[in-house]
């Protein structure tokens, strides 16, 4: 049987909470209860579109790609991570226009994977693309994660490559 209307807002609510609960599982190191939270957040995809966008949340499941590799990034899962960013940036929600601060913050996670395995290439390609995006959107929020990113760099900051993006990244100014 299906609810409809403010029915669905109130289960909107509740897979929202779960996805909030797969971040909070991700971050005590718990794979398993982060994946059970994280298909929990999943059935937000079955409910009615008349519900779910209205109210304050708009908890419509189109971001669950994208917090799923996030959680998997910050489970150290980088296989899992890898390959659920790279189809999340696939998304016509994602697409190149779309949502700078979205695609912004996949892109990092995906440089974060790079610099993580040591692989300055990966760093720099993702890296770059989030850097012309905090640049043309003016976005703080990816500006902020750019910043954060370069904590990452670790003895990738020899690279030339990686040390010229990261002085770029240090001169965006944060609106």
């Amino acid at each position: 049987m299906r609810l409809a209307g403010r029915g669905d807002t109130a289960l909107s609510t509740r897979y929202w909470v779960a996805s909030v609960q797969a971040e909070a599982y991700a971050g005590l190191d718990d794979l398993i209860a982060c994946e059970r939270a994280l298909d929990r957040a999943e059935a937000v995809r079955g409910l009615s579109t008349n519900g779910v966008n209205s109210g304050w949340l708009r908890f419509d499941g189109t971001r669950l790609a994208e917090e799923r590799g996030a959680r998997y990034v910050q489970l150290g899962r980088l296989d899992l991570a890898e390959n659920t960013l790279r189809n999340a940036l696939g998304q016509e929600a994602l697409a190149f226009g779309q949502s700078y601060r979205r695609r912004g913050a996949v892109l990092i996670d995906l440089a974060a994977i790079g610099a993580r395995r040591r692989d300055p290439e990966q760093v720099v390609a993702y890296a770059r693309e989030a850097l012309e995006l905090a640049r043309s959107s003016k976005s703080g929020y990816v500006a902020r994660r750019l910043r954060t990113l370069c904590d990452e760099f670790g003895p990738l900051s020899r690279d030339h490559r990686v040390a010229e993006l990261g002085a770029e990244i240090a001169m965006l100014g944060t609106p």
